[in-house]
């Protein structure tokens, strides 16, 4: 496997970095709807994930192949591209992730992506509450996840921030 090496998104990756998440949405989750043109996605990360929020990619080869948004304890965005998955990308992702939110984390997946679903079960993720979808842009319905370093997860919090979460 080459060497994969993560780092802090800066505005020049904003375009690669949507393009990773176009890739793996379309991959990852076909059956879903998005309610955004390509377009509306790349700008969106252009002008708000990249330069707004705490985004990190992971590099491979010079180029990015997985994209991965933290916004406090919530792990907002986690995209791989579809030819890197199952190299280990997602779990260096997420000891960044609890290495930087020790107490806790939570996210949003689709019910639909069963992958997604056995991936945060075995970093120690727990399925904490199920919707139908009516509060997220798609209309899909999604499950979210809670992380604690010890002990059962607390009750269910609210839906906050952007409507895009994540999905991979």
């Amino acid at each position: 496997m080459s060497e994969v090496r993560l780092r802090r998104a800066a505005s020049a990756d904003a375009a690669e970095v949507a393009d990773v998440w176009l890739r793996s949405f379309a991959a990852a989750l076909p059956t879903v709807v998005r309610p955004r043109s390509d377009d509306e996605v790349r700008d969106y990360f252009r002008e708000f994930v990249v330069p707004r929020q705490d985004t990190w990619v992971a590099e491979a080869d010079q180029r990015l192949v997985g994209v991965m948004v933290l916004h406090g304890e919530r792990i907002s965005q986690l995209y791989l591209d579809p030819d890197w998955r199952g190299r280990g990308i997602g779990d260096l992702f997420l000891r960044l992730a609890k290495e930087r939110s020790p107490q806790g984390l939570n996210l949003w997946t689709f019910q639909v992506n069963k992958p997604a679903h056995r991936f945060y079960e075995r970093h120690g993720f727990v399925a904490v509450e199920h919707t139908d979808g009516s509060t997220n842009e798609e209309h899909e319905p999604d499950v979210r996840y809670v992380w604690q370093p010890q002990g059962p997860p607390v009750g269910p919090a609210e839906k906050a921030g952007s409507p895009q979460r994540a999905r991979g």
